[in-house]
């Protein structure tokens, strides 16, 4: 168990951008150190059902609430972080295309020669997405699946287009934010914080880990999150 004045934060990938800006701030305000981990949101999920070590875990709402329900995250201390909207991305110097409507979207993904998302939580949604715009099936074969950043395998060309959230475009080198999906399509994924049962459960550690999430909400924070492409909890 880390000390009162210790946090350990598990993060999903998404909010790494935000968080290397964020963690910094607190430490200076607090005084207290914060150990932060960022992996992919299902490999959390199954280190935190077989018993993680950690105060604060930040991951996507239903996810988090999955976990609180069986008692792995202190129950009623769900608190929402970011709001995160979905966007298309081309290479640096790729004409942008149209997606400001669904046709439009649908035409974009149909001429291009490949298509790119991700695995994780955003990835699911663009699966369905395609299935909902009836072209799951024309789409398969040029479709590219990635663990890492969505943006990076169309900045190296593996993928003339690719979607993921927003947040996790804009650090990309080499990449270009298009824009949000079309608001009829889009998906807003929610990413919340809640505390470990042992940290809820110890005052001292309460007190420091819910210092921390309450830091998220500071108006200086809130500027920070708006940089990264999302919105406020």
């Amino acid at each position: 168990m880390p000390s009162a004045n210790e946090i350990k934060v598990l993060s999903g990938g998404a909010m790494k951008s935000l968080m290397l800006d964020v963690v910094p701030l607190f430490e200076q305000a607090s005084g207290a150190k914060v150990e932060i981990r960022f992996a992919l949101t299902s490999v959390l999920k199954k280190e935190i059902e077989d018993g993680a070590a950690f105060d604060i875990a930040l991951l996507p709402r239903p996810e988090l609430d999955g976990l609180a329900q069986i008692g792995r995250i202190a129950a009623g201390t769900q608190t929402d972080v970011t709001r995160s909207a979905v966007g298309l991305a081309v290479r640096v110097g790729a004409p942008k295309p149209d997606i400001g409507t669904v046709e439009a979207l649908k035409r974009t993904l149909q001429r291009a020669r490949s298509i790119g998302y991700s695995d994780g939580p955003s990835g699911a949604y663009i699966a369905e997405l395609l299935q909902r715009l009836g072209i799951a099936q024309e789409m398969k074969s040029k479709t590219r699946l990635t663990s890492r950043p969505v943006a990076e395998i169309v900045a190296e060309g593996e993928a003339d287009v690719g979607m993921q959230q927003i947040v996790a475009i804009l650090p990309v080198k080499g990449a270009d934010l298009v824009g949000p999906l079309p608001s009829e399509l889009q998906n807003i994924i929610v990413y919340a914080a809640g505390l470990a049962p042992s940290a809820a459960h110890s005052a001292a550690q309460s007190a420091a880990a819910r210092t921390f999430i309450a830091f998220m909400a500071m108006p200086e924070v809130a500027a920070l999150i708006r940089a990264k492409g999302m919105e406020p909890g």
